[in-house]
């Protein structure tokens, strides 16, 4: 595998920056220093006026394999992951057949082990099917996977998600909880707000989210279970998450870089603005902005969910939910949050790696020791965000057009280039 220098970057780790090279060898982080000298045998990055982080963390993907690879597969979402900087992932678990026991996790790990070139970790369902009724076998699951979620659909009834967390807190697992009550949506498809009313569009009422959170906190008081909030957008999700903290419940949360920098206003007819939960408020956005700020909000995850062209070409109304995000991520927190001053660029790592580390047992560090997982972002040179250039399956993209800061220009995993920004240009 040989050896790599990454020379004259700014590394950001554990809460710090400061200027060093850091120098893989076979696979492993060797050294991080300043003015390391390269030998002959040596490759050498010139990360100069790059930022140097340890591989970002995205504990919201869907991956669509086993059972929807014409929106992605296995392959293309992990490029696309390298190609945003992102080299440990989590899978969320609507698939066909779903990961509800070890046999249908493994035809998705079958997958994983011969097509991904990042670490993916799976979730395993809470319930059979993710059908809501009846609790998967937990024990046989938990060494396989990441953590529990119905990812796609919330848990209706609160009896089954009750015995769900007795028996995964019994093995010290984590519940990653899609926070939706179905009996709210009344047919709605974005956020119920100002631009719900001037279009005549069915709005989707903030309640259906910040509710289960609400229900499921007293859930977790009750049975001791680790519990992650998925994809948040509300400001009531804020307060519920912040209230939980307080009673020093083991309670986490995420949202997305489009909930941090985009309101309802600014989106338009096109089905490369919906997502399930919408886009929401200027006051939601500062509520969540607020939120990782204060540490409320722990993780930034994209929930990059990728679908055929056709499917997001039917309007607001009708396109399928979802958008990707894997490969403008860190760019969209770096350019709207980090240079405008909102958080610090040692927060925003936090977000995007350190935190969902450690809150997912995931592992990993920017440290001498560990495996040579790197991502380098440009910062400062600007670029245009271009869905045709995506290694994504998916283009949906809500930041198309967007002037950005912060491209991946390399990212290694285990010591191995899996993505190169001159490698694309060449060829």
């Amino acid at each position: 595998m040989g050896k790599i220098l990454i020379k004259g970057g700014t590394v950001v780790t554990r809460g710090k920056s400061y200027k060093a090279d850091v120098l893989v060898e076979n696979g492993i982080i060797t050294a991080i220093e300043s003015n390391i000298c390269a030998d002959a045998e040596t490759e050498v990055f010139d990360a100069t006026n790059s930022i140097v982080s340890y591989g970002l963390a995205d504990v919201h993907v869907h991956l669509r394999e086993p059972g929807f690879s014409q929106k992605e597969t296995i392959a293309s979402g992990t490029m696309a992951a390298a190609h945003g900087g992102v080299t440990t992932l989590c899978s969320m678990p609507n698939l066909n057949p779903a990961p509800d026991s070890p046999e249908n996790l493994a035809i998705q790990q079958a997958k994983i082990d011969s097509q991904a070139v990042v670490q993916v970790v799976p979730f395993a369902t809470i319930t059979k099917s993710r059908s809501g009724s009846e609790v998967v076998d937990v024990e046989s699951l938990l060494p396989h996977c990441a953590g529990f979620s119905d990812d796609g659909s919330g848990v209706q009834n609160g009896e089954v998600m009750l015995a769900a967390m007795k028996r995964i807190a019994a093995v010290d697992g984590i519940i990653a909880a899609h926070c939706e009550d179905e009996s709210l949506l009344r047919g709605g498809y974005i956020h119920d707000g100002e631009y719900a009313v001037k279009h005549n569009h069915r709005g989707i009422c903030s309640e259906s989210e910040w509710g289960p959170i609400v229900r499921d906190t007293e859930l977790v008081a009750q049975s001791g279970c680790r519990y992650h909030i998925c994809h948040m957008s509300a400001a009531g999700s804020v307060e519920a998450l912040r209230a939980a903290k307080r009673r020093g419940l083991q309670m986490s949360g995420e949202t997305a870089p489009h909930y941090l920098t985009m309101t309802d206003c600014d989106i338009a007819e096109e089905g490369r603005f919906k997502m399930n939960p919408p886009i929401r408020s200027a006051s939601d956005r500062d509520a969540l902005i607020e939120g990782i700020k204060d540490g409320t909000i722990e993780v930034i995850a994209t929930d990059h969910a990728p679908h055929t062209a056709e499917e997001k070409s039917r309007g607001l109304e009708s396109s399928a939910m979802g958008v990707v995000g894997l490969e403008t991520s860190f760019a969209v927190v770096y350019t709207k949050l980090v240079r405008s001053g909102i958080i610090t660029l040692e927060k925003a790592i936090e977000l995007m790696c350190d935190n969902p580390r450690r809150i997912f047992r995931l592992g990993g560090a920017l440290a001498v020791g560990e495996r040579a997982d790197i991502a380098v972002f440009d910062t400062t040179t600007p670029f245009t965000v271009d869905s045709n250039n995506f290694l994504s399956k998916g283009k949906a993209t809500p930041f198309e057009g967007w002037q950005l800061y912060g491209k991946c220009r390399l990212t290694l995993f285990g010591g191995k280039k899996v993505w190169e920004e001159i490698t694309k240009e060449n060829k």
